[in-house]
């Protein structure tokens, strides 16, 4: 902790090669503005914070000075001409961003009272924008490497509150109707912002795991339970390691853990299935157990596919196709060959089939031709927090890209 109080109390400040995770205020008197932008930046890198009324900006300066402040002007010009001389008179020396046509009078007006103070004013926003526009304008604030491995371990991540599941929804392919949610972890570190689990997930025999993916169920039927109050229910899945799954403890605590709800549908646990195969037996066995506790067993299908054609009582109830055979499979006639052969087997085996990686209208159309019941990839949506999938996704339907 020491180590760290330093890191944050300097300033510029690098980690291994990454810059610390910037901070930015929010000011706007509309609240929906206010948290369309945190969820914009968080995703981004940033530690936002929300500046409401003029009077709580002084205390927001003297706790923790943003690195970048992004001023709204739904209040009016003279509000935010306000908000730059409190801005200069506490010696800020981040950056502003304004939102905002840059050609409008009023948006002009602030930016120049802005320069006459001394301040960094980046180019005006305009509205609405694009999340690679938002992008663009905050470039130079945005950590230029990849994060190293992180000195912490997963234990030390979930008792800090580090963690937290990110959604990516999964599609009706012939609907396009929300059929679900696989739960990502992520680590919201203070310092190196959002780090993607190859930098912090232990290998599957590390004691850590079983931490790792208690934490995961745990917070998977906590954010159903949320997702319900506000929209109803929603079929979500889970990754979890084969040896977690083959200890009779850590399986008792999954099952006990499903919610005793008459609108809990099942919960989707995923597994590698590679791993599937060479504990083939004792997973037959663990897959028409949890089957008695509203839990269905999906299998992560990559090079291995072929030896699933033979291997008789097949008690999983999805199939899900790696990506690696999916996307670019409209133009490659190879991968098209495997991705029917899987079909062709989950058709003979009862199992429904899950597209993942469809990344291009072209690829989703030959999916969805071929016979795939769901899909899933960045053509659609990425993972999101769980705020905001609840927001963006569940309250309203998704639309077929452009």
């Amino acid at each position: 902790m020491e180590h760290q109080q330093t890191v944050e109390a300097t300033k510029p400040v690098l980690f291994g090669h990454r810059k610390v995770r910037p901070r930015a205020c929010l000011a706007d008197g509309k609240q929906h503005i206010r948290t369309f932008l945190a969820d914009a930046l968080e995703e981004l890198g940033f530690i936002t914070c929300a500046c409401a009324q003029i009077d709580e900006l002084p205390a927001i300066l003297e706790s923790q000075p943003p690195d970048l402040f992004v001023l709204g002007l739904s209040a009016g010009g003279v509000e935010g001409a306000t908000m730059l001389t409190i801005l200069a008179a506490h010696g800020y020396d981040g950056k502003v961003l304004l939102l905002g046509p840059p050609d409008r009078p009023m948006v002009a007006a602030v930016r120049e009272r802005g320069e006459e103070l001394g301040l960094a004013m980046l180019p005006a926003l305009a509205t609405p924008f694009a999340e690679g526009n938002l992008r663009d304008s905050v470039a130079s604030l945005l950590p230029a490497d990849e994060p190293p491995t992180p000195p912490v371990d997963v234990a030390q991540a979930v008792n800090a509150g580090w963690l937290e599941l990110w959604y990516q929804p999964k599609l009706d392919a012939g609907t396009l109707d929300v059929a679900g949610a696989e739960a990502l972890v992520r680590m919201r570190h203070p310092a190196w912002g959002v780090v993607p689990p190859a930098y912090f997930v232990p290998d599957d025999g590390d004691p850590h795991f079983r931490a790792l993916s208690e934490f995961v169920i745990g917070r998977c039927i906590h954010d159903w339970h949320d997702f319900l109050s506000q929209h109803g229910p929603v079929e979500l899945a889970v990754s979890l390691p084969v040896d977690f799954l083959l200890d009779p403890e850590s399986l008792r605590i999954l099952c006990q853990q499903m919610p005793n709800h008459p609108d809990f549908a099942g919960l989707i646990v995923e597994v590698n299935g590679a791993d599937v195969l060479r504990n083939l037996a004792a997973m037959k066995s663990v897959a028409g157990k949890v089957r008695f506790h509203n839990i269905g067993l999906s299998i992560d299908l990559g090079e291995e596919w072929l030896s699933f054609a033979d291997i008789g009582i097949f008690p999983f109830v999805e199939i899900k196709v790696d990506r690696k055979f999916v996307a670019g499979c409209a133009e490659n006639a190879l991968k098209q060959m495997v991705c029917r052969q899987i079909l062709d087997l989950a058709d003979i085996v009862g199992a429904r089939t899950l597209a993942e990686g469809v990344e291009t209208r072209a690829d989703f159309e030959y999916v969805r031709e071929m016979g795939f019941e769901m899909v899933q990839g960045s053509l659609f949506a990425k993972p999101m927090p769980a705020r905001k999938f609840a927001r963006a996704v569940l309250s309203r339907p998704l639309a077929m890209p452009h």
